[in-house]
Formats: C-alpha cells, sequence, structure tokens
C-alpha cells in the first residue's frame, strides 16, 4: 500500500492536472486507495475521456519493421530544356500546383531570328512545384535543370527485411504505415518491390511498399514503423492496445459503467500493431477507457477527491 501511495503521489506531480469546471470533488469510493472512480459528464470532458468496446476483431500476424518515406519514382519529374537561350516570362513558383502540359516558362533562344524563336517549356506530370532553380532573365544552358515537380498523392515507404524473415514477405502483401508525426494515423499499402540482392553487411533485403496518401501527410525523408500483414487470424474478443495499464506486472484497464470506472485485471494474448487479445477479464461490450486512463488510474490510488478549481487558484 504504501508503494502505491507513493507512486500515486509521484503521477500527481508529474501527470498534467486539469480543472473540473463543474460539480463537485471527484468521488473514489473509499479513502484506502484502489477504489472505483465516479466522474460527472463535465468532469470527464475536462479530462479528455473516451471509451471504447471491447468486442470480437481480428488479430493479425504481422512482420515489425523500421523505414522511411520516399517519392514513388513515376510521380516526379525534373524539367529541364534543350536549347540555350534566355530566360523571357516564368509562369509559375515553388509550392504552386500545376497540371501535365501547363506552361511554366519561355525561353528565348540564342538562333538567329528575327525576332529570335521562343521555346515554352511545359509540365510534364501533375503535381507540385518543389524546387525552381531559374529566375527571371537568367541565361540557361542545354539540360539545365529548372523546376522539380512531385506528386505525393501515393508515395513508397522503403524498409529493411532481415535475412531470417526474407521468406515472409511476397509482393501485394498488405502493410499498414504509421509515421511519427501522425502517431494516430494507420496508412495502408502494398509490397511493391522486393530487392534481388541482400545486403552483406546489414544482412537485410529491401522491400519496397506503395501507399496511397491522398492528404499529402506521408513526406518524403519521414521516418516510418511499418506492419506487414503475415495472415489474419480469426475473431477474438480484443481491445486497442493504448487501453493497457501494467503495475506490478500485472496488466489492467478501466470500465466504465454508467458514471462509475472500475479497475479489470486482464489476462492477454495474441496481438498486433493495433489491438490485444482479452483472454479473462472483460466480457464482450465492456466500455474500456482509453484517452483519459491515466487521470482515472491516479484517482483511484489517491483514494480521495480533488476539489474543484475556482477563478481565484
Amino acid at each position: 500500500m504504501k508503494n502505491r501511495m507513493i507512486l500515486a503521489l509521484i503521477l500527481c506531480l508529474v501527470l498534467p492536472q486539469k480543472p473540473f469546471a463543474h460539480g463537485t470533488a471527484i468521488d473514489t469510493g473509499g479513502g484506502s486507495g484502489g477504489g472505483p472512480v465516479k466522474l460527472t459528464r463535465e468532469q470527464q470532458a475536462a479530462i479528455g475521456l473516451k471509451t471504447v468496446r471491447a468486442q470480437g476483431r481480428s488479430i493479425d500476424t504481422v512482420l515489425l519493421l523500421n523505414g522511411k518515406v520516399m517519392l514513388d519514382p513515376d510521380r516526379h519529374a525534373h524539367v529541364s530544356t534543350r536549347i540555350e537561350g534566355r530566360v523571357e516570362k516564368l509562369y509559375a513558383g515553388v509550392g504552386d500546383k500545376v497540371e501535365k502540359g501547363q506552361k511554366l516558362v519561355d525561353i528565348q533562344s540564342r538562333q538567329i531570328g528575327e525576332p529570335p524563336p521562343t521555346v515554352t517549356i511545359t509540365a510534364i506530370v501533375s503535381g507540385v512545384i518543389n524546387e525552381r532553380d531559374v529566375t527571371l532573365g537568367e541565361s540557361v544552358d542545354p539540360n539545365k535543370e529548372l523546376f522539380h515537380i512531385i506528386d505525393l498523392s501515393e508515395v513508397i515507404v522503403e524498409a529493411d527485411v532481415y535475412e531470417e524473415d526474407v521468406g515472409k514477405v511476397k509482393p501485394g502483401q498488405a502493410a499498414r504505415i504509421r509515421a511519427l508525426g501522425y502517431p494516430d494515423d494507420a496508412f495502408e499499402g502494398k509490397i511493391k518491390f522486393i530487392g534481388a540482392q541482400l545486403d552483406g553487411e546489414k544482412r537485410t533485403l529491401p522491400i519496397w511498399i506503395s501507399v496511397k496518401n491522398p492528404d499529402w501527410k506521408l513526406r518524403p525523408e519521414m521516418f516510418a514503423k511499418i506492419a506487414v500483414v503475415l495472415n489474419k487470424n480469426e475473431d477474438v474478443l480484443a481491445v486497442p492496445k493504448d487501453t493497457l495499464m501494467e503495475e506490478g506486472g500485472e496488466k489492467f484497464v478501466f470500465v466504465q459503467t454508467g458514471d462509475t470506472f472500475n479497475r479489470a485485471d486482464v489476462q492477454t494474448g495474441a496481438q498486433d500493431d493495433r489491438f490485444v487479445e482479452i483472454k479473462d477479464g472483460l466480457v464482450p461490450d465492456d466500455m474500456v477507457v482509453t484517452d483519459g486512463k491515466r487521470e482515472v488510474y491516479t484517482q483511484s490510488l489517491m483514494g480521495r477527491g480533488v476539489k474543484p478549481r475556482t477563478d481565484t487558484d
């Protein structure tokens, strides 16, 4: 008990305290700690409390990999010129969205003529101008790169598979991608390419995963965590992994019944990158706390109410 009270005190000091602007203090059902916690709707809203239903879900067998985002080689282009001349007019700049065939720049040729002939350079792919290496009035030589156009609506995530796992991956296999910048988003993809030669030093084989990216959230060079789906298991009682807490080697969740939240010790089974199987401790349709579980846990350990803040606090 002493250790639990010390832990609770530490949590109160470390975790951000959120005001309970409505109603009375939290009711924890007693002063000894570890009991149920009661929260009004206003208090639940104040800590951003959310729940999820325990239900039958498929737990995938996955291969977890680390990788990074890169441009799809078929979805970007370097625009150059084959003539020598001077930039007469610019139609686009960095950040502009362009369509294939849209005018980018007029270049007046140095060939003899009255007036000298002018060549219009157009976009060879649709996308956004990522780089522009030309200015008005500048002299340009043949093959000078003028623009770099990228299309991020679909990207490649590159990862390395260790030698012992090479036999598990195949073209067309589904994969889920999570980027550090968007930890709550899972991007769906499929293995597009498997390397033909092992890296002699790392003992790994490169793979490419093609990922739809309609909102352009995934950007080149972002780090990513990858779960390649090897096979799917039948439905089992499961909850999201982020509902679980652990204390002294025991795993538990908080279950909501009305305005009361009770700790439920659970026995877990199979898990993937999203869900964990619950073998014992929950029944279907139990409402399990996700967001706000740490605040509920702290109040359960403290075994005492929290005074509501006032405008003078």
